[in-house]
């Protein structure tokens, strides 16, 4: 049986995520505090507990490759247009010249993944206020894209 209580902490442990602004990780502390102090009472908090860590961690991931696909583009795409005997003369390190001269279209794959990135962030933000609002009713809430951790 559920209870406005209970309704109210899993809303609670889906607006912890939003300290992840303020504390790094707090995305994953906070509602993995709440949810470990309550699952055991509440089925329905220990539900919505994973589904918060699931979600969680699949939009760090998603972010973990679009970010280690992106600046590796962006430094390929800097890098090449540097003459690198000219970085290094008389043991001091400038760059003589950076040619801008066309746009590979590489760096296009580097700013898509940045936008995704950008995107996903919102949408992330979106779905946690959405999901508050669901739990404070009462209603089961499933992130969608969550890969699912735990079950």
């Amino acid at each position: 049986m559920q209870t406005t209580n209970y309704n109210s902490t899993a809303s609670i442990m889906h607006m912890s995520t939003f300290s992840q602004y303020l504390f790094p990780f707090g995305n994953f502390i906070f509602p993995v505090i709440i949810w470990s102090s309550v699952k055991d009472r509440s089925a329905y908090v220990d539900q919505q507990g994973k589904e918060v860590i699931n979600f969680q961690l699949s939009i760090f991931i998603y972010q973990v490759v679009l970010v280690l696909t992106a600046i590796p583009i962006f430094l390929m795409t800097i890098l090449q247009h540097v003459e690198f005997n000219s970085v290094i003369h008389d043991n001091e390190i400038f760059i003589r010249s950076i040619r801008t001269s066309g746009f590979p279209t590489l760096a296009i794959v580097g700013i898509v993944a940045v936008f995704l990135a950008a995107c996903l962030q919102l949408f992330e933000f979106f779905m946690t206020v959405y999901a508050a609002v669901k739990t404070s009713n009462g209603q089961d809430f499933k992130y969608p894209l969550a890969i699912k951790f735990l079950k």
